[in-house]
């Protein structure tokens, strides 16, 4: 029986093991061949507790940002320092990480699907539905899910809620981290727009320097600090705080607006 013991979500763990061990091998050439994942920090995810700490990023594509955290955590928990070299971390992998994720995006074709049994925690976006701007109050089950997934381990959140750099954290976000008191632990990623398409499952570029910092976990008062003060602090942790604008040069601000144009355009 112990081979079909379940996680919170009801996961086979068993068949989530295969499947995380499968997916790691099919993308491994992705952040360590085809491109180059450049790591920093992963020293600090040793100390981490196994559980309630929530990982906080922005965010670059659909799929290959949070895929490229598992092999980074999962290599980092196995003695690789900075390094993904060689898969054989994957033949143990960590179970209880998880990634909260658009219900709908999970729901979009057979590989998000697959993806989503590996470890998404499903959410209605409040902001945003089948391309449209909504205004919906926030599901209490969803913040249940959030807190299950945190009371079990790992959890991965893009508090942007989107693809597009420059967008304002969103406040679901600091009310999750006073409301469970995690382990707060920021990541800023590069490079992933350049190498592949919106969803991060097509290569669109090879050669590309890919890069994962993990800093060290924020210290945060939960029950002083107010939730504006939160978002401030995670704004600035992933580095999308406005005033990260001003020492970026302009060329490159240009060159990331056309390129959000075409995606937009081709997608």
């Amino acid at each position: 029986m112990g081979l079909l013991k379940r996680n919170p979500f009801g996961h086979i763990l068993l068949l989530k093991r295969w499947l995380i061990r499968f997916m790691g091998a099919i993308t491994h050439r992705r952040f360590k061949g085809f491109n180059e994942l450049q790591i920093e920090g992963s020293e600090y995810l040793l100390n981490l507790p196994d559980e309630n700490v929530l990982f906080v990023s922005n965010h670059q594509t659909y799929f290959a940002d949070v895929v490229a955290m598992f092999h980074v955590f999962n290599a980092s928990l196995s003695g690789r320092e900075d390094s993904i070299k060689n898969i054989g971390y994957l033949w143990n992998p960590k179970l209880n990480i998880y990634y909260i994720a658009a219900s709908e995006t999970m729901k979009s074709g057979l590989l998000p699907k697959v993806l989503a049994y590996a470890g998404a925690v499903p959410i209605d976006r409040t902001w945003r539905a089948k391309g449209q701007e909504v205004n919906r109050q926030v599901k209490m089950s969803d913040i249940t899910n959030i807190g299950k997934a945190l009371n079990d381990g790992w959890v991965i959140t893009f508090p942007q809620g989107t693809t597009k750099p420059w967008k304002p954290i969103r406040r679901g976000t600091a009310h999750i981290i006073k409301k469970f008191k995690p382990v707060v632990v920021p990541i800023v990623i590069d490079g992933f727009r350049r190498s592949f398409d919106k969803k991060g499952i097509m290569i669109k570029k090879r050669g590309i320097l890919q890069s994962m910092e993990i800093k060290q976990p924020l210290e945060i008062d939960y029950e002083n600090e107010t939730v504006d003060e939160i978002v401030t602090k995670l704004e600035i942790a992933i580095e999308q705080h406005p005033s990260f604008l001003k020492v970026i040069p302009a060329e490159e601000l240009k060159k990331a607006e056309e390129e959000n144009k075409q995606r937009q355009w081709k997608y």
